[in-house]
């Protein structure tokens, strides 16, 4: 019992907080990400466990790190395939 539910339950939320600690070292000035509230933004800075967002120009916020979820990753659209 202890068995199974060690692999439906705790080694996937291990999984998750692994690929969420490496998202988070990955992070650097210049990424675009959401945080957890759902606003877009521009990394600008870091303080320690602090990051500096530029959500609209000129409007910078201060969020803790932990409160990024995820990284914006923009895909490259091939004009040529766009058309077919």
């Amino acid at each position: 019992m202890f068995v199974a539910m060690y692999f439906f339950m705790v080694r996937p939320q291990q999984r998750k907080a692994r690929e969420q600690r490496a998202l988070l070292d990955s992070l650097d000035v210049g990424d675009e990400v959401i945080t957890a509230s759902g606003l877009y933004g521009m990394i600008t800075d870091f303080d320690g466990g602090t990051v500096f967002i530029e959500i609209s120009d000129g409007v910078e916020i201060k969020i803790s790190r932990e409160t990024i979820a995820n990284k914006i990753v923009y895909s490259d659209v091939d004009g040529d395939d766009a058309d077919a």
